[in-house]
């Protein structure tokens, strides 16, 4: 299929789409304090946590139980072909992406049902101990983990474009690169989410794949194709990543968001400095597709505007 786009708004790729009008990554990454995703090989449709092998009613349940604590769930499988309808082990990572209280835990479970014991509040709080005595099958992962949207039943440039990466990524870093249900912002694709710092990715490349899991081990974040990390709002996530390419800060940690207001955003260092950032909204002209298949409509855009320094904190 070729990507295309006229005054109309005349169909392609989405994510074509979506780098042909360059329109901005900052601040369309998902909102949550923390992630719980699940092993579960098979085929996976637009809903997976109801439309896989997983036991429909137990994915809506989780999936709903997670959104109410401000986290978010989903389902991951290992890369390639594996058999799906035997009984197995189920990988489980569970993440909180809150500043100071980032860590991630992983584990396996006979059966995905078990997570209906895990504290999904102390998960969005930052509890570590809570979470662990919650489902003791959980330990502490030290090595950052990395999810790629391979969805095609939720939007074709997810799998088109993402099973390559996952692919590559996982013959250079076996274990840490999982193939993962719907990232958000399928016009993104390739999309990825960094756990357990809940930094997000869009049109992600094999190079920059690899620049995030290494930068991961040093405790910093990649600037480039970066949405912005789940902890903040949208608007939060515009203006950090506009105060991190101001002042080429990478560390994960060094800098957050402390206040929001109508028309700015308050960025922090732990040096002490402080920015506040212009944050507006504008409407998508001409009209673009959300995702493969929709219709164009004139979605809003947020982009960072005037960074004033502020007095040291």
């Amino acid at each position: 299929m070729s990507a295309r786009i006229d005054a109309t708004g005349a169909p392609g790729l989405c994510s074509a789409i979506c780098r042909q009008l360059q329109e901005p990554l900052p601040g369309s990454a998902i909102v949550a304090a923390g992630w719980l995703v699940v092993e579960q090989p098979g085929p996976w449709g637009a809903k997976a946590p109801t439309q896989s092998h997983l036991d429909p009613d137990f994915g809506a349940g989780i999936d709903a139980a997670a959104k109410k604590a401000d986290l978010r769930f989903g389902l991951i499988r290992s890369p390639g072909k594996h058999a799906d309808a035997v009984p197995r082990a189920h990988q489980v990572y569970v993440a909180c992406t809150l500043q100071g209280r980032t860590w991630l835990l992983g584990g396996s479970v006979n059966d995905p049902k078990q997570l209906d014991s895990l504290d999904l509040d102390a998960v969005s709080r930052g509890d570590l101990d809570a979470v662990v005595a919650s489902l003791p099958e959980l330990s502490p992962v030290t090595e950052p983990v990395l999810l790629v949207c391979t969805n095609g039943k939720r939007d074709e440039c997810c799998a088109l474009l993402g099973r390559p990466i996952v692919a590559a990524m996982a013959a250079l870093a076996p274990g840490r690169v999982w193939e993962s249900n719907h990232l958000g912002g399928h016009r993104f694709a390739p999309t990825a989410t960094l756990l357990p710092a809940g930094t997000m990715y869009g049109h992600l490349d094999l190079e920059t794949a690899k620049a995030i899991l290494t930068a991961a081990d040093r405790g910093e974040m990649v600037l480039d194709n970066l949405r912005g990390r789940s902890t903040w709002t949208k608007r939060g996530q515009v203006a950090e990543i506009a105060v991190r390419t101001l002042i080429g800060e990478a560390a994960l940690d060094a800098v957050s968001v402390i206040a929001e207001d109508l028309a700015t955003v308050t960025v922090g260092h732990t040096d002490g400095r402080a920015w506040t950032v212009q944050v507006t909204s504008e409407t998508a002209d001409p009209p673009r597709p959300e995702s493969c298949g929709k219709e164009p409509f004139a979605m809003s855009i947020l982009r960072a505007g005037t960074i004033t320094p502020g007095l040291p904190r």
